[in-house]
């Protein structure tokens, strides 16, 4: 059998994926974010697909992903404040939690059977040409298995799912590197359901009334990404690290980290967060190997997007029990 590998993004595969697709098929791609492992939303057969590959609990909520504001109000009911903050943020990383639509066209799976829908405009060109072409909602959770650390290059995918996926459409190395920010709208006041790209003072500086959720339950989940385990390496995590043992892997942080003596990588050797975010998933993969006992990770400032960091690793390293830390 010959090896299964990503498909380079181009017209062709674009017609090819959107085939798969309508065929009920699944197709992994990238966004901004990270890659996403799509499938027609309005398929329930094909969203069943989704949670089978991934061996993702049922009752955890999927994200459609659309090409605009337009399409997402055929899905979810947008009121002025929705409206507000699609216009301030998408195309971007931020998904809204809207209530659906009466005659909404979604699988009640992708909603784990919720009233509301979890809805995002992706800012790629890859992603954009793709939801424009297959002219359906895409089910779209993260390409990797289930708790697993989310695939930020179409090798991930591979080395996560293998040929669990139709087709991989690569499109490189992904911008931001973190899930997106979620947000439901759906009541008074906004919650923040999980901290991502778009900060929570970007978010205040239209309403700082918003409140932040803290993680919930199985099947009380409105959002993905709120499970307390969740993007989890093999190797056990551990937070707020400045000298880690010697046969720790180290993700050190900023131009005073010491490295000498030990094997670590700077998530960012100039301390600048954005980048610190877009490594961190490509780095945990990097460093979760045998050789080591655990993976230490520097402390992150908890400010913009470094909140979204420290949220991921605190979920890494809670494999349902509580955080390590220093």
């Amino acid at each position: 059998m010959s090896e299964f590998t990503a498909t380079p993004a181009s017209d062709e595969a674009l017609t090819r994926a959107c085939s798969i697709l309508k065929d009920g098929g699944l197709v992994a791609f990238p966004t901004e974010t990270v890659y996403g492992l799509g499938a027609d939303a309005t398929n329930s057969n094909a969203v069943a697909g989704i949670f089978k590959a991934k061996g993702r609990p049922d009752y955890n909520p999927l994200i459609c992903h659309v090409p605009d504001l337009a399409a997402a109000e055929k899905l979810g009911i947008f009121d002025d404040k929705a409206r507000k903050y699609a216009a301030a943020f998408w195309p971007g990383a931020l998904t809204l939690v809207v209530k659906k639509q009466p005659d909404c066209p979604v699988a009640s799976e992708v909603s784990a059977g919720l009233e509301t829908i979890a809805i995002r405009v992706p800012d790629h060109r890859l992603a954009q040409s793709l939801l424009r072409m297959v002219q359906r909602p895409l089910a779209a959770p993260s390409a990797n298995r289930s708790g697993a650390v989310s695939p930020t290059k179409a090798e991930h995918v591979i080395e996560s799912l293998g040929q669990k996926v139709n087709l991989v459409l690569d499109g490189g190395a992904c911008e931001v590197g973190l899930e997106s920010t979620v947000l439901a709208v759906d009541d008074s006041p906004a919650v923040l359901l999980r901290p991502g790209g778009i900060t929570l003072s970007m978010l205040r500086d239209i309403d700082p009334g918003i409140q932040v959720a803290k993680a919930e339950q199985p099947k009380l989940l409105k959002s993905p990404g709120m499970l307390e385990s969740h993007y989890a390496p093999g190797l056990p995590v551990r937070m707020d690290i400045d000298t880690p043992s010697p046969d720790e892997a180290w993700l050190a942080f900023g131009p005073d980290a010491k490295t000498d003596g030990v094997k670590a990588i700077n998530l960012s050797p100039s301390g600048n967060l954005e980048e610190a975010a877009s490594n961190l998933f490509s780095y945990l993969r990097e460093m979760d190997r045998s050789e080591f006992s655990a993976i230490a990770v520097a402390p992150i400032p908890e400010e913009g997007i470094g909140r979204a960091i420290n949220d991921r690793l605190k979920r890494a390293s809670a494999p349902g029990s509580t955080p390590l830390t220093g």
